[in-house]
């Protein structure tokens, strides 16, 4: 599954903008204090050269004359270059002055810097935000019981709807697989679909909770993850008492047959990769082979969601009655088509509790 992201914005151009004016009135004051240094040489020049003319215009044997024309064109001289230097001091004190605010107005920082220095001063000891993995975060804005479905008694009866319209039907199940008898609590899920209609998905024994807790709504979809049993045992009864159509993966035909016969075959065939608009929502098959060849879960992503069957339950892996049928191949799935799914999408199995990507996340290791 894919989607776009918005690109996000240079949060750098202001401040590299205002750098740049910066550096251009620090080059305009330089500029200014080179100009002034150049006049003031320019005049201490003008009154040396002066100074030499006269000199080289004195008549023979005026000595004295000499000696305090010399005297008064020294200190002429000095005169000058005191003025001159002042001058260049002056425009120095000013560059240094314009400079200095320059400094300051960068170095100072306003209440908005002041405020992010004492936050993080004060988050020395815990990991920013920036430090977190999307697991981490997930955990922190999601509040721990915030899912109706996350509760851990096995007990038959309705849950829900929920905030994103789903609906839980809880039923006893009897399921025989090599020879032996399972029994538990499984799951089947309503989906809201649009104001009219819901979506069905892994239809288990008690067609009558399921029709009863659907109403007056029309049933757009039977979709089954698999054809095991529980996953399809009220199929064909609830999709010739609403007019639905069901669908299920091609593989899953054989043991399609050993529940309905070959006379009920499902309306549509689906496999991963694929996606089914029905009313409001988009509905994208995940591809999860392992328990089954044709294992397939279903996910929308507008409600945060995905339907695991029995790929992956809340803490391990789905097995089917005490057996894993293809390990190997079941967590490759998990960790391919599941937990690549954002962190906050919740995992809605077959039987069990709802969990999380990010939970899920922190167990696959321990899988491996």
């Amino acid at each position: 599954m894919f989607w776009k992201r918005k690109p996000k914005t240079q949060d750098g151009q202001e401040a590299t903008d205002s750098a740049a004016e910066a550096v251009v009135d620090d080059t305009g004051a330089t500029e200014e204090t080179a100009r002034a240094e150049a006049t003031s040489g320019e005049k201490a020049a003008t009154a040396d050269k002066k100074a030499d003319a006269e000199k080289a215009g004195e008549p023979e044997g005026a000595g004295a004359s000499a000696d305090s024309d010399d005297a008064a064109g020294d200190s002429a001289a000095d005169t000058a270059g005191e003025k001159a230097a002042p001058a260049a001091a002056d425009d120095d004190e000013s560059a240094a002055e314009a400079v200095s605010d320059d400094a300051g107005s960068e170095g100072a920082p306003d209440a908005g810097d002041t405020d992010a220095t004492e936050t993080t001063d004060g988050a020395d000891s815990e990991k920013t935000d920036s430090e977190k993995t999307d697991s981490e975060k997930a955990e922190d804005e999601a509040p721990a019981s915030s899912d109706v479905f996350a509760d851990d008694t096995e007990e038959a009866g309705v849950t829900g709807p929920d905030s994103e319209g789903v609906t839980r039907v809880r039923a006893a199940v009897s399921f025989e697989f090599d020879d032996e008898k399972f029994e538990y609590i499984g799951n089947t899920w309503i989906v809201r679909a649009d104001d009219d209609g819901v979506v069905v998905i892994d239809p288990g024994p008690d067609a009558e909770a399921v029709l009863e807790a659907v109403g007056e709504r029309e049933v757009y979809l039977v979709a089954c993850t698999n054809a095991y049993a529980p996953h399809i045992e009220s199929a064909v009864k609830i999709a010739e008492e609403t007019e639905a159509p069901v669908a299920l993966h091609p593989r899953e035909m054989r043991l399609w047959r050993r529940q309905h016969g070959a006379e009920h075959r499902p309306d549509y065939e689906i496999e991963g990769g694929g996606s089914m608009t029905i009313g409001d929502l988009q509905i994208d098959v995940v591809a999860l082979p392992g328990t089954s060849p044709g294992t397939v879960g279903y996910s929308i992503s507008q409600l945060g969601v995905v339907f695991s069957g029995d790929t992956l339950r809340k803490g391990e892996p789905g097995m089917v009655g005490n057996t894993y049928i293809d390990y190997t191949t079941q967590l490759a799935s998990i960790g391919e088509s599941l937990l690549s799914l954002p962190p906050d999408t919740r995992i809605l199995p077959d039987r069990g509790p709802a969990t999380t990507v990010a939970a899920e996340g922190r167990n696959f290791d321990s899988w491996v």
